[in-house]
């Protein structure tokens, strides 16, 4: 019986080792540091109780959905969606040559590497709100501002993840070109790129499905979309009309993870 519990013993040994004394030390400042930021995040338990009779009133009032609106809302949908297919393609068309200049395998020279990472990172870092009102008091109120927003979002989500991706991709088909005297360019088209396609297309369909609800936050800044509708409707006191779009905007943001979905499972069925 011992002999048999002797490899057990030595098994789960291996596997649960004593942390060292730094990382209890990391763990132990991280749990502080937890306990710290509830105590600055204003949670209390009083305040969500008294705030449930209020929750249950404007839960009352947005039933039923209100349909005295129901055409323009379904126009803001369409356009909504339109700003975020635009915005989308147009960032990942030049989120390709920013992946090849950023990409360790790609870049023409280092400092070229490095400051279009550097230039990636400022895009991802800034949030999409600030890009907006930033595109709003530039260009105006309306769907320019909300769409070269997305652009810029799109950017900086699909850049960094192409440029990853072509890193992935197997050496040995683009050294062996290089063998017989391809030019870099060759390489890109004939070798990287295509061994880089499944991941990008699948960064590409999470990059739209980003954007689609990406969209309707930056209507409320005056970017254009359902948004702006949302936001009257909040202000106007008309719950019923922002359940309505509510509901609107969950069948938008449904249907397109949904085709996107099994637009990924087809292309990965298919080899792509």
């Amino acid at each position: 019986m011992l002999e048999r519990t002797a490899p057990l013993t030595a098994e789960l040994g291996r596997r649960f080792e004593r942390p060292s004394a730094l990382v209890q030390v990391l763990v132990g400042l991280f749990v502080l540091f937890f306990l710290w930021s509830l105590s600055s995040a204003g949670l209390s338990l009083s305040d969500l109780l008294k705030g449930l009779p209020n929750m249950a009133v404007i839960g009352g009032e947005m039933l039923p959905p209100a349909t005295d609106r129901a055409w323009p809302m379904a126009k803001a949908i369409l356009v909504t969606f339109q700003m975020a297919l635009v915005g989308t393609v147009i960032g990942i068309l030049l989120s390709i040559p920013l992946a090849l200049l950023a990409a360790r395998n790609t870049s023409p020279h280092a400092g070229v590497l490095h400051a279009t990472r550097a230039l990636i990172s400022f895009f991802r870092t800034v949030p999409d709100l600030a890009w907006a009102l930033f595109f709003v008091a530039s260009v105006g109120l309306g769907t320019f501002a909300g769409t070269l927003t997305i652009i810029i979002d799109t950017i900086g989500f699909c850049a960094r993840f192409f440029a990853e991706a072509l890193e992935e991709v197997d050496p040995a088909p683009s050294e062996a070109l290089a063998s017989i005297g391809a030019s870099p360019a060759d390489r890109i088209a004939v070798a990287l790129l295509p061994g880089a396609m499944p991941s990008l297309i699948n960064t590409g369909l999470f990059s739209l499905e980003k954007a689609v609800r990406s969209s309707v936050v930056l209507g409320l800044v005056g970017a254009g979309g359902i948004g702006a509708e949302l936001a009257v409707s909040m202000e106007m006191f008309r719950y019923d009309q922002a359940a309505t779009i509510v509901l609107m905007i969950f069948v938008l943001v449904y249907a397109v993870e949904q085709c996107s979905s099994r637009l990924r499972q087809r292309l990965m069925r298919q080899g792509v």
